[in-house]
């Protein structure tokens, strides 16, 4: 649905856009009468009530009106009463998700997004069925994020060791943009992600295809398809490019330096202690900003990324 009100704001694609944008449009009119009013009014006094003598200061005359002043008293509060009702009902059904919703995990880190379906199927995309709510269960591993997107009129932040939850229905197909809307650091501004609406029918296939995908996979193609899926390579790059964290090409079973001045074998040992405690060892010339990975990776997962990681030489 296009916004024919506020026409430069993003397309209205969730069940919220519509009543949200008509709350704007109300508050921005009520706002534009008041300063047209006082406006009006300060020049009409202004030009009315100019003093040019000042023997004319004497006649002056202050008085006050009291049932005006209980006028603009009581009609701003009604209306703003009224304002503050409208908004606390909009926020309740915005909280309180129906008991069919669609529960999706939601798990922020720098600086990418995971999303864990129901059907067990864990991807950095958002797919979504058209029309019917869908309930978001979010976390950070690492600092917060805000997760957002405009053409549903939806924002919530994802905060470190605590759950946070919103819910909407997507009412239109489409693939809208998904942005990190609070500051997490230097890649913050590419932590943007596709959300795509789909038929239902199309997001069961879709979902089912992806909860079955790595049956019947290699070690190594298991552990490519992890590293892919946990956003890793926005920071550790497999071809000796520099980055956030060190590149993973070359390093297995050879000496890393580490910030302490020590050096370690980079084995299977201290890649599992890496991604499972990343700050225990941290390499020389690194901050040691990786979240850890802690109850996220299965212990065949694991084997598949320690596999993966002995190719790149």
């Amino acid at each position: 649905m296009t916004n024919k009100l506020f026409f430069w704001m993003p397309e209205q694609a969730s069940n919220f856009a519509e009543s949200l944008d008509f709350g704007l449009g109300v508050y921005f009119v009520i706002a534009a009468l008041v300063l047209a009013g006082v406006t009006f009014t300060l020049v009409l006094f202004t030009s009315k009530y100019l003093r040019r003598h000042p023997d004319q200061l004497a006649k002056a005359q202050i008085t006050h009106n009291t049932k005006l002043e209980i006028l603009w008293s009581v009609i701003p509060l009604l209306v703003f009463m009224g304002l503050f009702a409208w908004g606390v009902k909009g926020f309740i059904h915005m909280r309180v998700a129906p008991n069919d919703a669609l529960p999706i995990n939601v798990v922020a880190q720098k600086w990418s997004w995971t999303f864990i379906y129901p059907e067990g199927a864990s991807e950095p995309e958002l797919v979504l069925p058209l029309n019917k709510p869908v309930k978001l269960i979010m976390t950070s591993r690492d600092v917060i994020h805000s997760f957002y997107i405009p053409a549903f009129r939806v924002k919530q932040d994802a905060l470190p060791n605590r759950y946070t939850t919103l819910w909407f229905t997507p009412t239109k197909i489409g693939t809208y943009n998904l942005f990190c809307a609070e500051y997490c650091g230097t890649q913050h501004s590419g932590m943007i992600r596709k959300v795509k609406v789909v038929e239902e029918s199309e997001y069961i296939a879709w979902v089912t295809e992806k909860a079955n995908s790595t049956a019947g996979l290699s070690p190594v193609d298991l552990g490519k398809s992890v590293f892919g899926k946990k956003g890793c390579a926005a920071c550790h790059s497999v071809d000796g490019a520099a980055g956030i964290g060190p590149t993973l090409k070359g390093r297995f079973e050879h000496k890393v330096a580490l910030a302490n001045g020590s050096e370690v074998i980079a084995d299977a040992e201290y890649i599992r202690e890496s991604i499972m405690e990343p700050n225990a060892k941290i390499v020389k010339g690194f901050a040691g900003a990786m979240p850890s990975y802690k109850g996220q990776l299965s212990d065949t997962e694991m084997d598949g990324l320690i596999a993966y990681f002995q190719t790149l030489k």
